[in-house]
């Protein structure tokens, strides 16, 4: 039987959305550039330290900037759950400015590469947004706060955490900040957690940061999150942000919640670990329409009228939680994790220059400290 010419004209037209469906889909997995500033001295993979990951999508770009005296080792990770794009962000701007006299910095912006390949179903977020640069804007892609369920696929009814065994609802497998110290033949996003924390041990890292956001009704909101060994240097980073008019609190880590940076990294390593959180409401539950705009602005009408209702845990105005603001918040934290370990380790200092300033970041704008590409 021949097929009729309406129904030759509907299967070209769902060829067509499948086709551009498909084309969508695979543009989703390339990976945004990062163009290596000055300071950088060398650019590895977390394959360097577990070759099984070479060639398989848990792998990422690990840059190096180390200075031409000794001194410490830090580890700054942006991209645990690659929704929260101010720690990715943040990440970017010290490969692509900073530069080190003393010691080592050792970045990884797209720490779990999984999680930037989709987005939620049913949420409408939109897959990337741009940031102005000197020629023209460089997009970057929004991420999910999980594994790609492609790359780690099905979700166990409970995850149960190696090796504390404590219990989490199925989906928790694919949190990165859930799977750490992880396990070498465990399934993807353990395999990835015990690849950072082989690097940790390999590199000798002495201080760990781990640059996160949280929607603004979460309670660990601007904060540090520190483990017991590094509250000390967390506590004095603090007094020295508030100092300078940014509001930022210290938390201790909770012994008895495992899998997450800051209490694995400080029980499994030698590293002062720690973790930073700013206010995303492109993340929360209250957010109105949800586009480029909100990611980038920070503004939504929803937030102003919930913090009217004491619903957040920070103040909501007109003027929202920015982008720039967000990521100047991180690059200060970090500004002043560094001073506070050299006080307390003048023997071993840090010296890095560089670093965008707060003030800087939040009136001139993310661009002005990305470099622009070819």
């Amino acid at each position: 039987m021949g097929i009729s010419i309406r129904g030759a004209l509907l299967l070209a037209a769902a060829a067509a959305v499948a086709w551009a469906a498909a084309a969508v889909f695979l543009a989703m997995h390339a990976r945004e550039p990062v163009y290596p500033g000055p300071g950088v001295t060398r650019v590895g993979t977390l394959a360097d330290y577990a070759p099984a990951l070479r060639g398989t999508p848990a792998d990422t770009a690990v840059y190096v900037l180390e200075g031409r005296q000794p001194g410490p080792t830090l580890l700054l990770l942006g991209g645990t759950h690659p929704q929260e794009v101010s720690g990715m962000l943040g990440a970017v701007l010290v490969v692509e400015g900073a530069q080190v006299r003393r010691g080592r910095l050792i970045v990884v912006p797209h720490l779990n590469q999984s999680g930037f390949t989709y987005t939620e179903p049913l949420e409408a977020f939109p897959h990337d947004f741009g940031i102005p640069v000197a020629r023209g804007v460089r997009r970057f892609r929004l991420g999910m706060r999980l594994s790609n369920p492609i790359h780690q696929w099905p979700d166990p009814d409970l995850y149960v955490h190696y090796p504390s065994n404590e219990p989490l609802i199925g989906s928790e497998s694919r949190n990165l900040n859930r799977a750490y110290p992880g396990r070498s033949n465990g399934r993807y996003t353990e395999r990835l957690a015990n690849a950072v924390l082989t690097l940790a041990r390999r590199e000798k890292v002495d201080l760990l940061l781990d640059l996160h956001e949280a929607y603004p009704e979460y309670p660990i909101i601007n904060m540090i999150v520190a483990h017991e060994r590094a509250f000390e240097v967390a506590t004095m980073a603090v007094l020295a942000l508030q100092s300078r008019n940014i509001k930022m609190n210290v938390m201790a880590s909770p012994k008895n919640l495992h899998g997450l940076s800051h209490r694995e990294f400080g029980d499994y390593t030698p590293a002062l670990a720690l973790l930073a959180e700013t206010a995303d409401p492109a993340m929360g539950r209250f957010r109105g329409h949800t586009d480029e705009d909100l990611v980038i602005n920070g503004r939504d009408e929803n937030y102003v009228l919930a913090a009217r209702l004491k619903r957040l845990f920070v103040p909501f105005d007109a003027s929202g939680h920015p982008l720039s603001s967000r990521v100047a918040r991180h690059l200060a934290t970090l500004e002043e994790l560094l001073g506070a370990y050299n006080d307390v380790h003048p023997e071993s200092p840090f010296e890095v220059n560089r670093l965008p300033g707060y003030d800087d970041v939040r009136k001139e704008g993310i661009g002005a400290f990305l470099r622009p590409g070819p």
